[in-house]
């Protein structure tokens, strides 16, 4: 195990988001990762087969667990949404060192930004960990499967230790600057990708019909 050190920047924004470090993580080993998906009750089954068949193209190890409530302790009624931070840990006790935890849900999720105690955000990830969350939320009602795909992959990324990408404006690890810029993105850069490899995910997109999107999209940026 291994004491990450990250002093000088603890949380980027991300498409509204913010990345959390994991205290304690080991390294992946280079054989490959487990994706486990750990769908919440709440959210559609088509939504989750939809990932899931996105997801086998390019990573062949994945995992479908049965749906399960979220934990009333990330729940925070004053706002009437679920803490990203506390459901990210509750997943991280359901990884191992070969896998990563992504949970799915419809429900608003938020987490702290800088002074802002509780910011409304689309999906946390411990950067680099084992485990991160995405929500549909805030995603477009029109092309809501595109999109959620398109940011499930960007916080695996996270998880794996890549961070926002400066190397090509059309990279899915792009930082979205408070807005939507899902339409730009295409595919993980050569750097991210070369980085992937390294970690042993096999996000290799060949079919990029499957991040195209048929309507424009939309997005509230809410608190």
């Amino acid at each position: 195990m291994f004491i990450i050190c990250f002093s000088l920047i603890s949380l980027w924004a991300c498409y509204n988001e913010n990345i959390k470090e994991e205290k304690h993580v080991e390294v992946l080993p280079p054989e490959g990762v487990t994706i486990i998906m750990q769908p919440f009750d709440d959210l559609s089954p088509i939504l989750v087969d939809s990932i899931y068949k996105r997801l086998i193209n390019i990573n062949p190890s994945i995992t479908v667990l049965e749906p399960i409530p979220l934990p009333v302790s990330a729940y925070y009624s004053l706002r009437n949404r679920y803490r990203a931070d506390s459901l990210i840990n509750f997943l991280w006790q359901r990884s191992t060192t070969k896998s990563v935890v992504i949970g799915l849900t419809s429900k608003d999720i938020s987490t702290k930004k800088g002074n802002i105690k509780d910011w409304g955000v689309i999906g946390l990830a411990y950067c680099p960990g084992h485990s991160c969350v995405v929500s549909t939320y805030r995603l477009s009602k029109n092309n809501i499967e595109s999109q959620f795909f398109k940011i499930v992959i960007h916080e695996l990324g996270h998880t794996q230790g890549l961070p926002h990408c400066q190397k090509s404006s059309t990279c899915l690890m792009n930082d979205y600057e408070g807005g939507n810029k899902t339409d730009e993105l295409q595919d993980f850069c050569q750097f991210c990708k070369a980085h992937l490899e390294r970690k042993g995910l096999e996000f290799k997109i060949t079919d990029h019909s499957s991040l195209q999107q048929s309507h424009p999209s939309c997005f509230s940026n809410t608190r």
